[in-house]
């Protein structure tokens, strides 16, 4: 079952955000768990919540969703921050369900548009795909 996540799933979402993040930046940013739960209530204070995916009562996965808007247009566009399956539940289609979740959501608060950002070689860039997102926009890096 996918809801909103209460204060419990909260707590325990922000005790595994180090690992979150780490994966997630394709293991080049390790932050401590402090930086971590700064991160995330940045965007938690700007309106931005977590879908949390649970299974008898016991944490799954999680998609931290919200609004966020075009840097040139300022149009208002639905974001997916952050899409998290916990090691123990891979491999189930979990990922997949989430992020239709979030679409769903996000679609459903009438948004015409959802981004994410991805690091280039991240695995879950296939899942994008295969939900119909596309490159935008290219980050390049020059490291002295």
């Amino acid at each position: 079952m996918i809801k909103k996540a209460n204060h419990r799933d909260l707590e325990e979402i922000l005790s595994r955000s180090v690992d979150a993040l780490y994966e997630g930046s394709v293991h080049t940013f390790k932050p401590s768990q402090e930086q971590a739960e700064q991160l995330i209530r940045t965007t938690l204070g700007q309106g931005g919540y977590y879908l949390a995916l649970k299974e008898d009562e016991n944490l799954r996965g999680w998609v931290l969703i919200g609004t966020s808007k075009d840097y040139f247009s300022q149009e208002s566009i639905g974001f997916i921050y952050e899409l998290y399956v916990l090691p123990a539940y891979r491999g189930k289609g979990l990922s997949r369900i989430l992020m239709k979740a979030a679409i769903d959501e996000l679609f459903n608060k009438g948004h015409g548009e959802i981004r994410l950002n991805v690091k280039a070689n991240n695995f879950a860039k296939e899942l994008y795909k295969e939900f119909g997102f596309i490159d935008r926009q290219i980050s390049m890096s020059l490291k002295v």
